[in-house]
């Protein structure tokens, strides 16, 4: 017989009654029955029920027995007594009865339970997170991710890519997020830096003259934590692709993740074609451009209306008068909700920095429909309908306004959206909606510093006459910030999954790229001096994307934070309480990196 077990915790069914068998496992639960004692024995793979009397030699060590324990144990298999079946175990007909038991590491008290999915605090789950990771949830949420990971590398290279690996430590370079750096002891005063991704290799890869990759990439960044992005490092399905248009990325990954999606969907509605929304439309009909296309709300913008002459609310018409926009948001079925409902969400808009959220709400008047409210009284009748016709609106509904400087009230609106939409509960569970957002600006006005930047990726083609951008300078600041780039993203229920594009493949073109946003010559050469080289010795027509691992495993989990995923993560704060990182380091280690340390006060 197996020193530790002949079959696991899952095993056994009514065909083993009567047969020996051997388990090992945690003690989950034991229960005392009037001097009979019920041990739940869990392992990796599921929970067997165990019983032992008085009668059993194993009955006295069993009575020591704690919670979490961790015990081999020898018996006989049984069906359990009448009545006490649990249909819901796949074990839940038999029961063990134990003749022999060995405790192989007992535990001391629990600083938390691993029974039940009670919720605790974060820095005890973080710090104990081993004791976590044995809960039924978070430990089938761990097999999940892996089982997705599964299902997309299977899908990827059905689709005929093949998986490369890149460098770990590697250069700097302008990503859009801090670096993690690490120093070097050879190269005193020089440091590498932790990839933010594999950006600048898998590019490398198909000026290699290979044609399809991909990879699961760990990529790192010092970001702030939120709940949809873990602080220090993620993971992401990196793919690019030689010889491909926009449309032929669309047509190679949204299959892969559709397919994923209804593989663990669980019932749950899968968007079929992924409708694509350019960047602009987006910000108009959601204020956002990661929309939540569960959400039926669809934002409008009513500046016209409200300049017209006849009406009379003035603090919109000064907002328009100092170059500012109103947008509408449609409030369905609002009408029939207490003024309690129009209170909270003013003082929700002024809690984000705005002077409040006006509203009209619309009611049936023989036939007419009428707006009602604070401000109606300000607006004719006719420019009431202008407007309830503009935003889809009908009699019991309402809309409210969003004004002010453009993307505040464009991204106030997004909010009120969202929120006007879970007040109303609007927003349906059982589906995963996806699209593509496409037609990215490529550059942004960057006000802190009072110049032209990247917004985007930098590496991007401009969907743009080539002879006509290699003949722009920085002082075509307008027709600069109008051009857009080959760049896109998808996104599911709100959640951006990933970005990506079609690569700026020329290097005159990519020379001009970076000038425009005030990269120098010699800046180039020193952080892209390789890829420069590369793409002046033949370089393909090439693009990708890279979906992020962890976002797909949340949404498919039904999670609302990325720790519910993750088997090790990190804090808020960016620190690894079980491993104690951040941590100090000797001073030893200091002098052979060459670095004294200049520490805030």
């Amino acid at each position: 017989m197996h020193r530790y077990r002949t079959h696991t915790c899952a095993a056994l069914r009514e065909t083993d009654i009567d047969g020996e068998t051997r388990l090992s496992g945690w003690c989950h639960r034991i229960r005392d029955h009037g001097g009979v004692l019920f041990i739940d024995l869990r392992d990796h793979y599921g929970i067997t029920q165990c019983v032992v009397d008085p009668d059993s030699a194993a009955f006295k060590l069993a009575e020591t027995l704690r919670s979490e324990w961790v015990v081999r144990l020898d018996g006989k298999v049984r069906r359990r007594p009448e009545g006490t079946e649990n249909p819901d175990l796949p074990t839940g007909m038999i029961e063990v009865f134990i003749t022999d038991l060995e405790v192989l590491g007992a535990a001391d008290e629990l600083p938390m339970p691993v029974f039940g999915e009670h919720d605790y605090p974060e820095d005890i789950r973080l710090k104990y997170r081993f004791l976590d990771l044995r809960r039924e949830k978070l430990h089938a949420n761990i097999i999940k991710r892996g089982q997705i990971i599964d299902s997309i590398r299977r899908r990827m290279k059905e689709g005929g890519f093949f998986e490369f690996q890149t460098p770990i430590l590697t250069a700097s370079s302008p990503e859009g997020a801090r670096d993690f750096l690490v120093p070097s002891r050879l190269h005193p005063g020089k440091f590498y830096a932790l990839p933010q991704a594999p950006q600048q290799f898998k590019q490398l890869v198909m000026m290699s003259g290979f044609d399809r990759y991909f990879q699961i990439a760990p990529c790192f960044r010092d970001e702030d934590a939120r709940a949809d992005r873990s602080p220090g490092e993620f993971y992401q399905l990196d793919v690019e692709m030689s010889f491909v248009t926009q449309e032929d990325v669309f047509q190679a990954v949204e299959p892969v993740l559709r397919g994923v999606f209804e593989e663990f969907a669980e019932g749950r509605k899968v968007t079929g074609a992924f409708p694509r929304i350019p960047y602009a439309e987006a910000m108009l009909k959601y204020g956002i451009d990661k929309p939540d296309l569960r959400n039926p709300l669809i934002i409008c913008d009513v500046t016209e209306e409200f300049s017209r002459e006849e009406v009379t609310f003035n603090a919109f018409k000064n907002v328009i008068k100092a170059g500012g926009i109103v947008r509408a948001i449609p409030a369905t079925g609002a009408a029939s909700q207490s003024r309690s409902f129009f209170d909270k969400l003013n003082d929700w808009a002024r809690g984000e920095g705005a002077a409040g959220l006006g509203y009209i709400v619309f009611e049936d008047d023989g036939g007419d429909l009428v707006g009602k409210g604070p401000i109606a009284k300000f607006i004719p009748a006719e420019v009431q309908k202008l407007i309830a016709s503009k935003a889809g609106i009908a009699a019991g509904d309402a809309v409210f306004f969003s004004a002010g400087e453009k993307a505040k009230a464009v991204s106030l609106a997004g909010k009120a959206r969202t929120r006007i939409a879970e007040e109303l509960d609007l927003i349906p569970q059982g589906e995963f909606a996806f699209c593509w957002i496409t037609d990215f600006p490529m550059y942004e006005w960057d006000e802190d510093e009072k110049k032209i930047e990247f917004s985007h990726n930098p590496f991007s083609m401009p969907d743009y006459d080539l002879d006509k951008f290699l003949a722009l300078n920085p002082a075509d600041a307008d027709e600069i910030l109008g051009i857009t780039a080959f760049q896109y993203d998808i996104v599911c229920n709100g959640v951006e999954l990933s970005s990506g594009a079609i690569r700026n493949h020329r290097p005159d073109v990519m020379r001009k790229a970076f000038g425009l946003a005030g990269y120098g010559e010699d800046v180039l050469e020193a952080k892209f001096g390789g890829m420069l080289r590369a793409l002046s010795l033949g370089a393909p027509p090439h693009g990708g994307i890279a979906p992020g691992i962890d976002r797909i495993v949340m949404l498919l989990c039904g999670e609302q934070n990325l720790r519910e995923v993750v088997l090790f993560p990190m804090n808020q704060k960016a620190e690894d309480l079980l491993m104690s990182a951040p941590s100090e380091v000797s001073a030893k280690q200091l002098r052979e990196l060459h670095i004294r340390l200049n520490l805030p006060e």
